[in-house]
């Protein structure tokens, strides 16, 4: 009951979140100022900016803080790349229906199913399991993921990080450790 509480609570986070978030494509491309507004600019920057640097010896990924405060990670979701918000408050991973198609997982077409309590009400979605998920030198399979029908922030929760020794946050890095 707890880990639903928790999983409610994220969820109601994430579509906070949502409503201050701008659209992003699903594919990855060379873009310059003429090609896109100043927002999808900052955007693209960000994520070429907090791509994980690996740690070679001890088996660590370090994440840098972003300007808004978050951590963000590329992270390989069955084969695909899939650009996520680190969220330690998730109890699991949430998944945009865009990124979950990219990542070859099908939807239904409504995803009526209410997966969670927001601010803004009722989150609809549905639930998923993921064949693999891969940050750095740490994979894990057959997690379990809610697939959102709204927004397009995915979330990484503790359904992974938990599959870590360490989190920590030193400053403005934050250090995963197998």
């Amino acid at each position: 009951m707890r880990g639903f509480l928790v999983l409610i609570f994220a969820l109601g986070m994430f579509a906070s979140l949502m409503g201050h978030m701008q659209p992003r494509s699903s594919h990855v491309r060379e873009v310059s100022r003429a090609d896109i507004g100043e927002e999808e600019m900052r955007i693209a920057e960000v994520k070429a900016r907090n791509s994980p640097q690996f740690t070679t010896g001890d088996g660590a990924v370090e994440l840098q803080r972003d300007s808004d405060g978050h951590f963000y990670a590329d992270v390989q979701i069955n084969g695909s790349n899939v650009h996520m918000l680190v969220d330690t408050g998730a109890s699991s991973i949430a998944l945009s229906r865009e990124d979950a198609q990219a990542a070859g997982i099908a939807t239904s077409i409504g995803m009526n199913d209410v997966v969670g309590q927001g601010a803004d009400g009722p989150i609809h979605g549905e639930y998923a399991q993921l064949d693999r998920v891969e940050l750095g030198p740490l994979s894990a399979t057959g997690l379990h993921a809610v697939i959102l029908n709204s927004g397009n922030q995915s979330l990484l929760g503790q359904s992974f990080l938990s599959k870590f020794n360490s989190v920590e946050i030193q400053g403005d890095t934050m250090v995963l450790r197998e």
